[in-house]
């Protein structure tokens, strides 16, 4: 348990330094399908939402891009306001959309946000907006303008919330709805927030961190060295302990980025990845599966063996395919980092695969050779034996 525990604190180490260089960047992985572009976003700490931007000082106007994920666009409104008076709702200029019941278009419009009692009535607001456009797409809706904001740093709010009798009703007040706030300065191309709330992205990344090196690298290469390492007589019985180390180290981590994730779950109420979700519960439950299996492994000459591989062998497998389906589900529904995080990912799952398809090739050159020998063997053996008989005879 020593190399298992020393194992672990280097891949923690490591995580850290992963987390720390992916942090803030899930907004510039995103193609807008107009091919729209931005000279700055932001990855705001709450409600999966993001803010692009292109200010022109000369014009004092900015083309700004609200989007927001893990939302349903026949069921939910979005909103995103500059606050030139104060930092929270009251006094909120807001660009509003949702889609309209009658029809699959999504109406964009503008409200003044006069109390916390709002219905978000449409309305004008005190600087001048243009080009105002909203569209949406699966579980994601995104709202475009030109606006001339009052000044370059200002308060900016946004919120997500159910449409009921067909109008935007009111929204939750769960901890991520009244934590949806913060500043922008449009010349700097800086968006900052509460520590509370950059404190949740970098939590988001640790997540996913945590979960990918874990379910998405230990595991299989655990499997690998299971499955290829022990055919070399001289690796028994190392090959066993490095199998154990690296399925322990990935069960201990794995568990680290599942509680991560449950905490992330309980903190944004009304904001749920359910096939991400579901898929985590299903995991942690067949790797502590496999646990068990450690504790519960018969001896090799055992009658109850052959069921035992049986449901080890099965499980693990299980558990690494929805390792891997999961991983890619956090890339591209929930993290959404940098394309090239992706890549490397998928680069070191490829390398992985390299590796089993080489091993598996030299695995069953060796088992041929084998074979063959035992095949020569036992004729020589049964020659001999034929002519002693003949000799005899």
């Amino acid at each position: 348990m020593g190399s298992t525990t020393r194992l672990s604190l280097l891949i923690l180490s490591i995580s850290f330094l992963v987390t720390t260089a992916i942090a803030q960047t899930a907004c510039r992985a995103h193609t807008f399908t107009n091919n729209q572009q931005y000279s700055s976003c932001s990855d705001l700490p709450e409600l999966n939402s993001f803010l692009y931007w292109t200010y022109d000082s000369t014009a004092r106007t900015a083309n700004i891009a609200f989007r927001t994920t893990g939302v349903s666009p026949t069921s939910n409104w979005i909103a995103w306001a500059l606050n030139p008076t104060g930092s929270g709702m009251v006094g909120a200029q807001a660009l509003v959309a949702y889609q309209n019941s009658s029809s699959s278009s999504v109406h964009a419009y503008t409200s003044s946000v006069t109390s916390t009692a709002t219905s978000l009535a449409e309305s004008s607001i005190s600087f001048r907006v243009s080009n105002l456009s909203a569209t949406s797409g699966t579980n994601e809706m995104t709202i475009f303008a030109t606006i001339q904001p009052p000044r370059t740093t200002v308060n900016q709010v946004w919120q997500v919330g159910p449409v009921s009798g067909g109008s935007p009703g009111q929204h939750n007040l769960h901890s991520a709805n009244k934590k949806s706030s913060g500043s922008i300065n449009f010349l700097s191309g800086q968006a900052t927030a509460g520590g509370a709330t950059i404190q949740r992205l970098k939590q988001k990344n640790t997540h996913g961190v945590l979960n990918a090196i874990s379910w998405g690298i230990l595991m299989p290469l655990g499997a690998i060295i299971a499955r290829y390492v022990k055919v070399f007589p001289s690796a028994d019985p190392a090959w066993f302990y490095l199998h154990i180390t690296c399925q322990i180290s990935a069960y201990i981590i794995g568990v680290a980025g599942w509680g991560t994730g449950l905490k992330l779950g309980s903190q944004s109420a009304g904001i749920v990845y359910h096939v991400h979700r579901n898929i985590g519960i299903a995991l942690f439950c067949l790797a502590t599966l496999q646990v068990f299996a450690l504790l519960l492994r018969p001896n090799k000459d055992h009658k109850y063996r052959l069921y035992w591989k049986v449901y080890h062998h099965g499980i693990g497998y299980i558990v690494i395919i929805l390792s891997i389906i999961n991983i890619y589900q956090g890339f591209d529904k929930v993290l959404m980092p940098e394309k090239k995080w992706k890549r490397i990912y998928s680069g070191i799952l490829i390398a992985l695969g390299a590796i089993a398809l080489v091993l598996e090739a030299f695995t069953w050159t060796i088992g041929y050779k084998k074979k063959k020998t035992d095949q020569q063997k036992h004729g020589h053996h049964a020659n001999g034996t034929n002519g002693f008989t003949n000799s005899y005879a």
